[in-house]
């Protein structure tokens, strides 16, 4: 079984845990409605991807 040899210092812990962090979500606004999507997916509001009504969404 593979043990260390010596103590990993915290410096170099560190650097090595400075990749790993959250990111924000990419948002871009909706063509047809303006509100604010995830890219690449149908609108959750008004249902239209790349120009064209993709889903009927029922307004409350």
């Amino acid at each position: 079984m593979a043990v260390p040899k010596r103590k990993i210092s915290k410096s170099r812990q560190r650097k090595r845990r400075t990749h790993k962090k959250a990111t924000a979500p990419t948002v871009v606004k909706c063509d047809k409605c303006l509100q604010p999507k995830i890219p690449h997916r149908v609108c959750p509001h008004c249902g239209h991807y790349a120009g064209r009504q993709v889903i009927d969404v029922e307004e409350f």
